[in-house]
């Protein structure tokens, strides 16, 4: 009997399934890049607000602490907005007549909250305690960047998982004394692992990574 194929074929079909496997990888690894960018996590990109506050004016320039404003960060689960009272407390006497702070006495005097974008914003399924991580000394800018050189409020990190995983499975690289969790200026020693080590046997810190954790 003759030969169907020619021998041709086996060459074919050899590149084919190769080129079918490159083609997949490249996929998937082309998906991952995808999920991990700025555009998927919108990390670093600054988010518009009805007034444009600026941290770095008010906690960079004028060293506004960040429980002034986010004030059951130490206590709750969330960090908490400020009130317009909170914003009043300053410009009742100053920049009184500033146009871009109109929306601000609008609301103080019809009591009407303003409608502040959230930033960092969490999916639905996510559990996550500000207070625990502020008593198991993690600093504000660990996972919200230097603030106080930003104009307007951006997400500092991709909120993902694997970005979680990472500090919750080597603790002794973020940590810092409890007394410098809310500085700013703050930033890791040379020896952060010999400190961190250290910290985390000082504040009993466990190394939390199973699902239940966060996903509650």
């Amino acid at each position: 009997m003759s030969q169907v194929f020619h021998r041709s074929t086996n060459t074919l079909s050899r590149v084919s399934i190769f080129g079918g496997v490159f083609i997949v990888g490249f996929l998937v690894w082309a998906w991952a890049e995808l999920n991990a960018s700025t555009y998927a996590t919108r990390a670093k990109v600054p988010v518009e607000q009805p007034v444009p506050f600026s941290h770095e004016h008010h906690v960079g320039g004028l060293g506004i602490d960040c429980r002034y404003c986010h004030t059951s960060v130490e206590n709750s689960s969330f960090a908490g907005i400020p009130p317009t009272k909170t914003c009043m407390n300053c410009h009742s006497q100053i920049w009184v007549d500033a146009p871009m702070l109109e929306p601000v006495r609008q609301s103080f005097r019809t009591d009407h909250s303003l409608r502040w974008i959230r930033v960092h914003d969490l999916p639905d399924y996510v559990y996550f305690n500000h207070s625990i991580h502020v008593a198991k000394g993690v600093g504000c800018t660990t996972c919200h960047g230097q603030v106080d050189k930003m104009p307007l409020m951006w997400q500092e990190a991709s909120l993902q998982m694997s970005w979680c995983l990472d500090c919750h499975r080597h603790p002794e690289e973020y940590v810092r004394p409890k007394s410098e969790v809310f500085s700013v200026a703050y930033q890791p020693p040379p020896n952060q692992l010999e400190i961190g080590k250290d910290l985390v046997k000082q504040y009993h810190i466990q190394s939390l990574t199973s699902c239940s954790t966060c996903h509650r």
